[in-house]
This record gives C-alpha cells, sequence and structure tokens, in this order.
C-alpha cells in the first residue's frame, strides 16, 4: 500500500473524517465470519450493504454480522428490498427512511436505504442502493437515486451501492455526473470489485456530493486485517471504501 489510508477523526474545527464501505454481501449465504472479519478489518463508520438477507429472520441475520464487525444495524435489509445501512456508535442518528422504487413487471423490487447523520459537527445523508439488471429501469434509478440525495435537505451526503453498470455506461455516467465518483476522484487499492476470484469490472462505487473531500477510495486489497482468502469466501463481490472528510 503505497499511502497510509486515513483514520476516521474529527478535526479541531467540527469537520469529521468518516470511512465509508460499500459491500454487495449476497444475502449472506457465503462464508460469514469471512465477511465480518472483512468488514471488520476496513474499521467503517458506515456501511452500505448490498443484498442484505430478505426473507426468513432477516433482522436476526443482519443483526449478527452487524455485532461481529463491531457495528449497529441502522436502516434498510428486508423493508428496503435489500439495500442496507449499519453504522459504528461513532455516528449520532438524526433520522432513516427506506424507500421502494417502482415495480417493473418482471423484474425485482429494488430499494433505498437512506439515513441522516452527524459525526461531529458534520451533517451527512447516507444512501446504499443497488440498482436493476435491467438497462432502461437502471438509468430510470439512477436519476432516482439524484433525485433522493437532493430531497434529503442535507449539505453533504454520500452515496454507494452495485450499480450493475460500469463507469461507461449510461447509468454510471449519470450517477457520476450528479456527484464525485470517489474511485475517479482520489483512488487508492483496488480499481475492480467484480468478482473476487477474477476482478475484471468495477460495477460497485462510493459516491458524493460537491463539498465533500474524498481522501481515497478503492478496493481494501492491502488494508491491514483484510487478506485474500477473506476477500474470496465472503460473498461473490470486492468491497469498496472510501474516507471522506466531511465540513462542519
Amino acid at each position: 500500500m503505497a499511502t497510509p489510508f486515513p483514520n476516521s477523526r474529527t478535526e479541531p474545527d467540527g469537520s469529521a473524517v468518516v470511512r465509508v464501505l460499500s459491500y454487495n454481501i449476497r444475502s449472506m449465504r457465503d462464508d460469514n465470519d469471512a465477511l465480518a472479519r472483512v468488514i471488520a478489518a476496513c474499521a467503517p463508520d458506515l456501511v452500505l450493504v448490498q443484498e442484505a438477507p430478505r426473507f426468513f429472520r432477516w433482522r436476526k441475520k443482519l443483526a449478527r454480522l452487524a455485532r461481529a464487525a463491531d457495528l449497529v444495524m441502522l436502516s434498510g435489509g428486508g423493508t428496503a428490498a435489500g439495500p442496507a445501512l449499519l453504522c459504528s456508535l461513532r455516528a449520532t442518528v438524526e433520522r432513516t427512511e427506506d424507500v421502494l422504487l417502482p415495480l417493473t413487471p418482471g423484474q425485482h423490487r429494488r430499494g433505498f436505504a437512506t439515513a441522516v447523520v452527524r459525526f461531529g459537527g458534520a451533517r451527512l445523508g447516507v444512501l446504499s442502493c443497488h440498482l436493476s439488471l435491467q438497462n432502461r429501469e437502471r438509468y430510470e434509478q439512477g436519476g432516482m437515486l439524484l433525485d433522493r440525495l437532493a430531497a434529503m435537505d442535507v449539505p453533504h451526503a454520500v452515496a454507494g451501492g452495485d450499480l450493475n453498470d460500469r463507469p461507461d455506461g449510461r447509468t454510471f455516467r449519470r450517477v457520476a455526473g450528479g456527484l464525485q465518483d470517489c474511485w475517479a476522484t482520489e483512488p487508492w487499492g483496488g480499481e475492480y470489485t467484480s468478482t473476487p476470484v477474477n476482478p475484471h469490472q468495477r460495477i460497485d462505487g462510493i459516491f458524493a456530493t460537491e463539498g465533500v473531500e474524498v481522501l481515497g477510495c478503492g478496493v481494501p486489497l492491502d488494508c491491514p486485517g483484510v487478506t485474500d482468502s477473506d476477500l474470496r469466501a465472503a460473498t461473490d463481490h470486492l468491497p469498496v471504501l472510501a474516507a471522506v472528510r466531511v465540513p462542519a
């Protein structure tokens, strides 16, 4: 690792450095111990989850994962059709809202898990998403993501998730046109998120509104405590870790 990844902290001026992790966990159908180790090693303040358990005892499964990673459940899961948010006790929660998106016949239901949190004097909107596999629906959902962030009425926000689209795709470009693509802004670690066995494409990302300073973003391949064997065993995506500075 060329440069150390920034640690979470609150600055004297009230701004906050926040670690944000986005991770598709495939409904926890793989090695959950490995999954928890990866998340814990990244030491995130916020975890933007995709494909959280949605059915039988889904809250219990998600709570178990949060506890194993020394985090707590914030919002989402079954009530958001898959996206979820976890957070550390460093976050002060202002409000949460689970949003179900319009259902296209023949497609899976999609949704957003959202929250507004505070770190020190910094106030931050958060959104986790998992966009459609269908091109036209995915593009519309990219617009809904931007609209939802704007409607949260916060000065700064981060969004992340599985876009099911590459950076040259029109949905990815739509989202990156309205927000900072954190990897493109300040790349760190690995680029490709799919698949752990053969990383060859970036379909997951973290994005931030203007005014949020991106300090680093990428797949935490060299993060202390994150092993290749755990990344391969945990799920079928690689995580994306970002460090951002949020103004007071």
